[in-house]
């Protein structure tokens, strides 16, 4: 969808819940992309909930997205997200915020289900793409208070960008430009990120 490389293969990251364990997590969400950092050295692991990777092997979303495998799609996106995010900055040594890798998740979840399937891609779907992702949605209960107010802040602004796209592009079926803008989105720094949302 980026047009982007990063040599890597989000398979030959994934780590399973024992190994999620030995490294000592303070959270086990069913997704969860852990790093650490040592100097010119980075170790990553994407955990992704098992069960949520049967039923998308057994449901194929890129055949028919529903009710029956819409969340484990949404949280295996974002994991991919994550980690093809983590990756690009990493290859071109550019630092970033936890903020701005949830923030393009966000995006990169509107995206993604809204050109996946089979159905078309017009404006009521986006319409109840939007409310799911970004009003139909509770935070964890073990979140801190610095984690809350992360995901909340992308999530208005994901809310924001993404009800932008539907006017400006997907009501009008515009959906190669929405494609455009979306590619220079991602390339942008989070501070660039945030002005193009309030401009648009």
């Amino acid at each position: 969808m980026y047009r982007i490389e990063t040599e890597t293969s989000v398979e030959d990251f994934l780590i399973d819940e024992d190994a999620r364990d030995q490294v000592g997590v303070s959270r086990a969400p069913r997704e969860q992309l852990l790093v650490q950092d040592e100097g010119d050295e980075m170790a990553v692991g994407l955990f992704v909930d098992q069960g949520a990777l049967s039923n998308l092997a057994a449901n194929d979303p890129v055949r028919q997205l529903g009710n029956h495998n819409l969340g484990d799609f949404l949280l295996a996106v974002e994991g991919v997200s994550h980690f093809v995010y983590l990756m690009w900055c990493a290859r071109k040594d550019q630092r970033l915020s936890a903020l701005e890798l949830e923030l393009q998740a966000e995006i990169d979840k509107y995206a993604t289900c809204l050109l996946c399937g089979t159905e078309p891609t017009g404006e009521e779907r986006s319409e109840q793409l939007r409310r799911r992702l970004f009003e139909q949605f509770e935070y964890h209960e073990d979140l801190d208070p610095q984690e809350r107010e992360r995901y909340h802040i992308a999530n208005q602004n994901a809310h924001r960008y993404s009800a932008s796209l539907e006017r400006r592009f997907v009501k009008v079926g515009r959906i190669p430009a929405m494609l455009e803008e979306l590619r220079r989105f991602y390339r942008l720094p989070l501070g660039g990120k945030l002005d193009l949302i309030r401009a648009a």
